[in-house]
């Protein structure tokens, strides 16, 4: 259980609670795949998102059968079965325990290989070294404040001839007005970078987004 007296731990456990409320609200990142879907990937029909809208080139991975895969911070039901559906070994590392449980639930579902971890992304303590042969880590690690440690250990457990694909944000996002995006679909520069939280007075959907 993190301890709340620490910063870093404090940052986690927002984040937790957050997600967790994301997943009650029926988030559309936290809704577990279809059966369709999931079968489509045993057949070989599959795409998923490492960022929020553009699928990934099919030739960005190797041959999946029997590769072991490491979703990292990517507990939604989505990537991780799908993955594992199409021939791969797959762990989801996951700080909500709410999105842990739809990859259990199609896991169950579909007998899927798939094994979930709960954790945060900058500690990947209980891996050993050069364990996996792909992280995939979809946009999440704007959620830590700081991002060294999870490159650190993704090297760490990464096999040396290894792969990892990873989203990121570009930071032209927070200098605009998101409220008014959302509510007019208007594109507006509000803020200044580096964008820090502490400094701007965020609505809540747009803390939510940002913050996980």
């Amino acid at each position: 259980m993190p301890n709340p007296n620490t910063a870093r731990e404090y940052v986690r456990i927002y984040n937790r609670a957050a997600w967790d409320k994301q997943v009650e609200n029926g988030n559309e990142w936290t809704v577990p795949f279809s059966d369709q879907v999931i079968d489509g990937a045993r057949r070989g029909v599959w795409q998923i998102l490492l960022t929020d809208s553009k699928p990934m080139p099919r030739d960005w991975f190797r041959e999946l059968d029997g590769l072991d895969v490491l979703c990292l911070a990517s507990g939604w039901g989505q990537q991780g079965p799908v993955l594992a559906g199409a021939g791969a070994r797959v762990t989801v590392f996951d700080n909500s325990p709410r999105q842990l449980e739809g990859d259990r639930t199609v896991t169950q579902k579909h007998n899927l290989e798939l094994t979930t971890v709960e954790g945060g992304m900058r500690d990947l303590g209980v891996f050993q070294s050069e364990s996996y042969d792909l992280i995939f880590h979809p946009v999440s690690n704007i959620s830590v404040p700081e991002i060294r440690p999870v490159w650190n250990e993704a090297f760490r457990v990464l096999k040396h001839v290894g792969t990892m694909l990873a989203g990121i944000v570009n930071p032209i996002m927070y200098t605009f007005d998101n409220k008014l995006v959302d509510e007019q679909r208007v594109i507006q520069v509000k803020y200044a970078l580096p964008f820090r939280h502490n400094q701007h007075h965020l609505a809540g959907k747009a803390r939510y987004r940002w913050r996980g």
